[in-house]
């Protein structure tokens, strides 16, 4: 089973591998510092188990879950914590254990075997990244992640098998599907089309052409995007209210 130990402090993550190292079934391929790291070590070792830390820069350990439930095939996570005020929030973003520091051997042997146990019925992510909203999207870049702020965001188009995201800094593509993205983001991007979700914040108008189809004027986006027919009454809705 291959490990990723994310701690902001070294100490922790000196224990951590100290504890792992009588099991052979376990390899550590990689100890981390932050939030972002944890999910690019995840990405380039294809991690069967994530011992996570919940408060470390940057993003922190829930939200990292959070990305992870995106990833197919999707590594466990554990989150190793000084606090047990989180636990509910750890499983709201599908934890498979919750260690409280200091880490005692017999705990942290129980949360391995959950570990070993969801990677064998593990299949594709849900897409649904847990309770509560991320801040971010993740994007994959040969190897290494790209993390996008959502408040960047212009607006989000399905292309096939894959969302592109168009954002304050180009394209991206990402490995989600649009209706859990409007499930998860309901609040600030609105359906427009079949294949398409606006932040709401870009919303400038509606234009009729003669062929009597109707866009949406965005703010950032300099070519209008075709609005469905079914869609076009809540859109204006959502531009009366701005």
């Amino acid at each position: 089973m291959r490990v990723v130990i994310a701690d902001d402090e070294p100490l922790a993550r000196e224990r951590l591998r100290a504890l792992l190292a009588p099991d052979t079934g376990v390899e550590v391929v990689a100890e981390v510092g932050d939030g972002q790291a944890a999910l690019e070590a995840c990405a380039a070792h294809d991690a069967d188990l994530v011992l996570l830390d919940i408060a470390m820069p940057g993003i922190d350990g829930l939200e990292v879950a959070r990305h992870l439930a995106a990833f197919n095939p999707r590594p466990a996570v554990v989150f190793c914590t000084a606090y047990d005020a989180h636990a509910l929030s750890a499983f709201d973003a599908a934890a498979v254990d919750y260690l409280v520091k200091p880490v005692r051997p017999e705990r942290l042997h129980a949360a391995l075997e959950r570990a070993r146990t969801f990677t064998l019925g593990r299949g594709q992510s849900t897409g649904d990244g847990g309770a509560r909203a991320r801040t971010h999207l993740c994007a994959r870049l040969r190897g290494s992640l790209r993390l996008i702020p959502i408040e960047d965001i212009h607006y989000l188009q399905a292309d096939e098998k894959y969302v592109v995201v168009h954002h304050a800094r180009g394209e991206d593509l990402i490995e989600e599907s649009l209706k859990s993205l409007e499930l998860e983001f309901g609040e600030r991007f609105m359906r427009i089309h079949r294949n398409c979700l606006v932040s709401r914040h870009e919303l400038v108008e509606l234009r009729r052409g003669h062929d009597g189809q109707v866009h949406a004027v965005l703010r950032h986006v300099p070519q209008p995007l075709e609005v469905s027919r079914r869609c076009v009454a809540q859109v204006k809705d959502a531009i009366r209210a701005l």
